[in-house]
């Protein structure tokens, strides 16, 4: 698979979408989404950043033509380096930004794939409803990548991830065709391919534009806050709220490290921590500002060393304990810093090895403890990807955590829909 020139693809793709907005070389910020903090940068030749759909598919067609790879690009806030390219172009789709309609009465909306995930949001409430997905980074994040990566967050315990609130999909083919999976009914006649690009990261067809499903906007219940010892104390409460059949919207846990790197009043001292939202539990106390101190978490870790990759795997509740104590065995072993945090309730684990992005060794020893940290959870019976997807940055263990029979399964859509295997190569599945 080949990529021409950089400028001289430019020039072509120019005509297409304006010398404005055929850019080469890449810019620094078109290269990286937030595993940058693990010093993760791809290259492209070309940075395309097309106006609606049908400039899209001109520029598609013109990639599959010449055989040239293509990285479709929402907010770059993934944490799986989806969005980091291997070669060719990087297609931007924050032009796609229009709000093609709101209607409240019948509690849909439908935007086009780079309106960030807060304006969706903002838009819900405005008119009394409500859009329950909540990624991180809502100014930055796209709706187009979300639904591409079928993001979680925190709700998606209580609410389900984005791929449930998502009831139709614009999209364009490698080839350039348009393909529209959506329906204002009730549609079972054919397959749901909707539902096939949540979740597809880029690699089947760019979705440019998508209808969403809402609900009506009742207040939430307040945060609540409970501290424990340890890890193991923390994680069998959290299976006590379950088995006692609350149904809470949240469900989180930090441990002991990422509370000393994210402090809260109250917490000094304290191994583990829960955050709950719709359930009740002895001991907790309102935390109204919880969620500003938990959206705070992340930057708060990787500022400790100035780097830090963190992983999305998913454990069994019941193992839950025994990953966050792995985490931080696993760190101590490569001579890294280590913590976790998460959404106990789904037994998401965001298990997170923490050092100087400047010390290529340290980076070396994160990237082997990723590895472990892979394997720890496989063993545990859980999942390498409970959020981000396997990006490009586990795509060479999807086999391990899919089984042969599924990835040569989806080898063969891959092929069906993208035949010369120029949407995001690397990406999801290991290059065959």
């Amino acid at each position: 698979m080949g990529s021409p020139p950089g400028h001289a693809a430019a020039a072509d793709l120019a005509c297409i979408v304006g010398r404005e907005f055929a850019v080469a070389p890449v810019p620094a910020w078109a290269l990286s989404d937030a595993t940058e903090w693990a010093g993760v940068r791809g290259h492209a030749e070309v940075l395309v950043r097309p106006a609606g759909t049908g400039e899209v598919s001109r520029v598609l067609a013109w990639c599959h033509e010449r055989g040239v790879p293509v990285t479709p690009r929402g907010g770059g806030t993934g944490f799986a380096g989806g969005c980091s390219p291997d070669g060719g172009v990087v297609l931007a789709l924050d032009r796609l930004d229009r709000v093609e309609s709101v209607e409240p009465e019948t509690w849909r909306m439908r935007v086009g794939a780079g309106v960030t995930t807060a304006t969706v949001r903002r838009l819900a409430r405005e008119n009394g409803l409500h859009f329950p997905p909540d990624p991180g980074a809502a100014e930055s994040s796209q709706i187009g990548g979300n639904v591409a990566t079928n993001a979680g967050g925190p709700h998606t315990l209580g609410f389900g991830p984005t791929r449930r609130w998502v009831t139709g999909v614009e999209a364009v083919l490698a080839s350039g065709e348009l393909l529209e999976a959506r329906s204002l009914h009730r549609d079972v006649a054919g397959y749901d391919l909707a539902g096939l690009l949540c979740g597809s990261e880029g690699t089947l067809a760019v979705i440019t534009a998508v209808a969403l499903r809402l609900v009506p906007w009742t207040e939430p219940d307040p945060p609540m806050l409970s501290f424990f010892d340890d890890a193991a104390a923390g994680a069998a409460a959290a299976a006590a709220v379950l088995a006692e059949g609350q149904q809470p919207a949240v469900l989180d846990f930090v441990d002991g490290e990422a509370l000393a790197a994210a402090p809260y009043p109250g917490a000094a001292g304290a191994g583990f921590a829960l955050l709950i939202e719709g359930a009740q539990l002895d001991g907790a106390v309102p935390a109204p500002d919880a969620w500003r101190w938990r959206d705070g978490i992340s930057h708060a870790v990787a500022a400790q060393r100035g780097g830090k990759l963190s992983e999305d795997v998913t454990v069994p509740l019941a193992r839950l304990a025994e990953m966050v104590e792995g985490t931080r065995e696993i760190g101590e072993r490569h001579d890294l810093g280590a913590c976790s945090w998460g959404h106990a309730g789904d037994g998401i684990v965001h298990a997170t090895l923490m050092f100087d992005r400047a010390d290529g060794a340290a980076a070396a020893r994160a990237r082997e403890a990723g590895d472990a940290l892979f394997d720890l959870a496989l063993a545990l019976g859980g999942t390498l990807s409970g959020e981000h997807g396997l990006g490009r940055l586990k795509a060479h263990r999807a086999e391990d955590t899919l089984g042969r029979t599924t990835v040569t399964a989806m080898r063969a859509v891959k092929d069906a829909l993208d035949p010369r295997g120029i949407l995001n190569p690397g990406v999801k599945l290991p290059r065959g």
